[in-house]
Order: structure tokens, then sequence, then C-alpha cells
């Protein structure tokens, strides 16, 4: 299947669907040093979607040094942030000329359902122009000082930074890392999960066709252990941005220390959904299933554990319950799907072993549950949207995160108590609260230690909105405006411009 990628430097974008993907660096499509080739797969068939060049440490090289010489010697950080500007709102317009053939390939490569490949997708092209407008009123400060001195704040880009995208979405998380970064004049060398290398490929392609210089923006696909780990230790990667999970992150921060990067983790979650009493009952419902089931419950802040006041939680959980056996999976390009594929196989059998778990400690399996085969997609993977009750807080399926349509629910009795439950993890990420007392949502969200805390909505990410996590959860905020300072360096300038010379040691 493989098919022979001549070095061409990128001017547009072509045929998206492709049996085969070149890396990127130095504005070219290349292939591997080593020649070697990986398959990424389309999985809810369980088919091989086309080969991928294969980076090895030769090209992670190659591609830090591109993004170095681009940072030292190009002029993409010298362009006026006007400029740099028009460069990102072009990215977002051909984004948007080519926005179903964008959706296409995300659904093909992720196998999530084309809702939620639609909403990734816009809200993808949303961040450049979303950047495309903060950087030119991000700047620095004029500072009061003695008589006789100025001073001011200059804000220039950090340097050269590595990208770690994770698989779960992955147009989407691109552009929460490569906007911003463009947006300061840094330059970029991005690695791209490996089992969902196309779209952050077919990104850097648009955004060469939108006149970013060569050397600014470089893929590598290829093995996190080998390319993730090479790009984070190298002396001339000055910041590392990666989500993902929690371990990885650790190794991440680690490493990075010995050269003293700037790090933002964005990491794993086991967020709380807390339906008090006085919620209203059908948004309560109809929210917390889009909050656990979105994206087939492959998303770090999906709202996994579900804490139900005991005055409402037969009622609640009959209707819960019915709706999520209403829930369609099945063909991701069926505008009535509501769950797509499971990612991989691999993946399927750790979903299936936290269930199995739970139902080994003495939980109660209420729906799903179980490994699903798809008709006209019997070789892909897929697990039934599923929800666990009769749980406790040691259960495995409740301290840990599963990474799929799966819910673990609980009741409580009083607001004090469920802050305290909901607190009790590791993690930090998201949450939900659901209530009609404007006070108590107030009251509650300043206690929850969560980066997000979501009220009466379901939805978690809008550009503008910061977004990350507390503890375990990671570090530093992305998505919003102070998303920028991430990926820039203060500089003070003090001046004298006082008539006498300074002669502090009076001689």
């Amino acid at each position: 299947m493989t098919q022979t990628v001549n070095v061409e430097k990128i001017t547009e974008v072509g045929e998206m669907k492709r049996e085969h993907y070149a890396m990127i660096i130095n504005g070219e499509r290349v292939e591997g040093s080593a020649g070697k080739t990986f398959e990424t797969y389309d999985p809810a068939k369980g088919e091989v979607l086309a080969t991928v060049a294969k980076a090895h440490e030769e090209d992670a090289e190659k591609a830090v040094q591109a993004a170095r010489n681009a940072f030292d010697h190009g002029k993409w950080r010298k362009y006026p942030v006007g400029k740099r500007s028009r460069v990102l709102n072009k990215v977002a317009q051909l984004m948007r000329e080519r926005f179903n053939e964008l959706i296409e390939m995300e659904v093909l490569n992720s196998g999530k359902s084309i809702g939620a490949a639609q909403v990734q997708v816009n809200q993808a092209i949303e961040d450049f122009e979303f950047y495309a407008g903060a950087i030119v009123g991000h700047r620095g400060t004029v500072n009061n000082m003695p008589y006789g001195f100025f001073n001011y704040t200059h804000k220039e880009p950090v340097g050269v930074c590595s990208q770690i995208i994770p698989w779960n979405y992955p147009m989407m998380m691109a552009a929460w890392k490569i906007a911003p970064a463009l947006a300061a004049g840094c330059s970029v060398v991005v690695k791209p999960a490996s089992l969902t290398p196309v779209t952050a490929i077919l990104l850097n392609e648009i955004c060469h066709e939108a006149g970013v210089p060569e050397g600014v923006i470089n893929t590598v696909p290829g093995s996190g252990k080998v390319i993730g780990d090479y790009l984070v230790k190298h002396e001339d990667v000055n910041k590392v941005a990666f989500t993902g999970s929690t371990p990885t992150g650790k190794d991440i921060m680690g490493k990075a220390s010995d050269t003293l990067k700037r790090v933002t983790l964005e990491l794993g979650g086991k967020s709380p959904n807390i339906v008090f009493e006085d919620a209203d009952m059908e948004a309560a419902v109809v929210g917390s299933l889009f909050g656990i089931y979105f994206n087939t419950g492959q998303s770090c802040e999906a709202r996994s554990r579900m804490f139900v006041h005991e005055s409402i939680y037969d009622e609640f959980m009959e209707r819960f319950i019915e709706k999520t056996k209403k829930l369609k999976s099945g063909d991701p390009f069926d505008k009535g799907t509501h769950l797509g594929s499971i990612i991989s196989k691999d993946q399927v059998e750790v979903i299936d072993g936290y269930v199995q778990s739970a139902k080994e400690e003495g939980a109660t399996i209420a729906t799903g549950g179980k490994v699903m085969h798809v008709e006209g997609f019997e070789n892909g993977h897929w697990y039934e949207p599923t929800v666990i009750t009769d749980v406790t807080p040691d259960m495995k399926a409740v301290k840990e995160e599963i990474f799929g349509p799966v819910v673990v629910v609980e009741k409580f009795t009083d607001e004090k108590e469920v802050v305290k439950r909901a607190n009790d993890t590791k993690y930090g990420l998201g949450s939900a609260i659901w209530t009609t007392n404007q006070a108590r949502a107030t009251r509650v969200a300043h206690q929850i230690q969560a980066g997000i805390v979501m009220v009466n909505t379901p939805f978690s990410a809008f550009p503008g909105t910061p977004f990350g996590g507390y503890k375990e959860s990671g570090f530093g905020r992305e998505l919003a405006v102070e998303s920028l300072d991430l990926y820039m360096e203060d500089k003070s300038v003090l001046s004298y411009y006082g008539s006498k010379p300074l002669n502090p040691f009076g001689v």
C-alpha cells in the first residue's frame, strides 16, 4: 500500500485522502531516514486506512534543527503581530473551505461520530481565529518608576516548542497547541499520536499553504517512546506541551527538568457530575448523558463519576438508563449515530477490564457492560454505553480513569458530604453541578478542586475559556488568552533618562 512520496515543498494540500502520508520537515514532505512506515487504521472497521512515514531520532533531530533555524534566523517571529494574525486567519479560512474533507479524515482515522467530528473540527478553526485576534492585543506594560527611570516589559516568543498530541481529539488538540504557539511567534515540532496522525499532518500542510514559513511547523509521526522522549530531552527545545495520560505526563516532567524546559501538561481525569435534589430533572439527565458519552467517553474531562441525591436517585436513574439504552452506536458517518467506535482493540480490552473488575467487587451493571458487534463493522472496535451502580469509593472503576463509555453512580445525602467525595480523587480536571439554586451552584463551584466547573451545562470548552486541571490532571491552561503567556517570555527593559550620571559608589 506504500506510495512513494518525493521530497517536495508544500505549497498546497491537494487531495486529503491518500494511501500514504509523509512527515513534514522544513516545509517539505519527506520520508523517514530509515525508510520505514507504519499503518494507521480506521478503528470503526478495523481496517488499514493508510501508511505513514515513521520518524526516528535522526528525523526528529532534523525537525528540531529546522525549527531552531526558523526561529533564530527566520522571519516568522519578526513579523508584526498583524501579519501573523492575517496568516492565522488564512489558516482558518482554508480549513473552512476543506471543512467536509477534514471531517471525513477525522472520522476515518479516529472512529468518532460525524457529529462529534463536526463540532471538533469547527472548534479547531475557531482556535486559529481566536488567537489571530488575541495576539493583536497581547502586549507588554509600562510601569511606574522613580523620577528619571523608565521601565517597560516586552513579550518575546519562548522559542522552539515540542507539541505532543493525543489520539482522542487529533485535530482539535493540535489546533489548541499550534495556534497559540504560532501567534506568539514560536516554531514547533509536532508529534501526533501514532493511532491518529492523519489530520495533524494535514493541518501542518494547510498552515504552509496559508503562508507559514518553512521550518516553523514540523510534524514527525512515530513512536512516543522514541520521538517523544527525544524531543522532551533535546536541549534546543524550549518548551513541551503535552496532552495525555498522567503517568506519561510525570515522565515528561522529569525528563524536561534536565534542561529546565517549560512544560504544559493536560492529563487524566475522573470528573464528578453532581445532581442535586432541586436540579431540573430533564436537563440534568440529558446533560449528564452527554457529559459521559460524548466522544464515546474517550475524553479526559468526561464526567465519569456521577453523584445523585438520594431523594431523586430512583427517578433520575430510571430516566438516565432509559436514555442510555436509546443511544445509537454504529456507522460513524450516519448523522443519527451518537457513539462512534473505540480507538483500538487494546482500549476495548482496557475498558472491559474495568467493567469486569467492578462486577467482581460487587457492583451492578445497570446497562451495557459488553463488547459490541456492529453490523457492517464486525472487525471494528466497539463497546456498549455502560452504567455501573452500587459502587464504593475504593473500587478500581471508581478510582481510576477508564477512558471509555462507562459511568459509575453513587447516592449522596447532603452538600458537604458530596463535595468531600467529589474531591476524593487524585485528579482535578472537569466537574459538573446540576442545581436551580444559584447560591449553591456558586458555593459548590468554589469548593470543587477542578480546573473546569460546568453549572447546568455539559459543555466544557470554548475558545476564550481556560482549560486545564488541578492536582494530577496537570498544570497550565490552554484555549485562552492566558495560553499565549505559556509561549512567551516577559523581558523587562529599564532605562535611565536623567541628566546627571548615576554614581551609586560616589567615587
